[in-house]
């Protein structure tokens, strides 16, 4: 928590573990630096991310939730959206949203300077994450982590 009410929203730490994806996901994440402002506050209905995506990098895997709403506000720099099998192009002040059981999703840093991205999100129980691209799947487990596993189900 927070030791004071309020802070500057890029100089709270940034996540520890900068992903939870196992290998070799994990590593496609480098470039990509998330600060986890929600947690700082004890917020436990949704998650606010500040996230600052260097030159190259990608902010997830391209995904989709079947019970978690996302939501996107780009602050700085312009990213590429991809969505399902559109492509387009964001700038400051645009924003992004994708409902629970949406459309596949991700962003990647195509420039060559950084975007900074505010990432807003409920935190629904029972939520699965279906990565329509990748060898893997996700399933929220009853202690509050993302437990990975093939999509034939055999475990990371």
């Amino acid at each position: 928590m927070a030791e004071k009410p309020a802070l500057v929203a890029s100089e709270a730490p940034p996540r520890v573990k900068p992903s939870n994806y196992p290998e070799p996901f994990a590593t496609r994440m480098s470039g990509r630096v998330k600060h986890p402002l929600g947690d700082l506050f004890g917020l436990r209905s949704f998650g606010v991310n500040l996230t600052r995506l260097h030159p190259g990098s990608v902010s997830a895997l391209h995904h989709r939730h079947s019970r978690q709403d996302e939501f996107i506000y780009v602050l700085e720099g312009e990213p590429t959206l991809f969505t399902g099998d559109e492509v387009t192009q964001l700038r400051p002040g645009m924003v992004a949203g994708f409902p629970a059981a949406g459309v596949a999703h991700h962003l990647e840093n195509r420039t060559g300077r950084d975007c900074v991205i505010l990432e807003v999100g409920d935190r629904a129980q029972d939520d699965e994450v279906h990565y329509p691209s990748d060898d893997i799947q996700a399933v929220m487990g009853e202690d509050g982590r993302w437990c990975f596993t093939h999509k034939d189900g055999v475990p990371y």
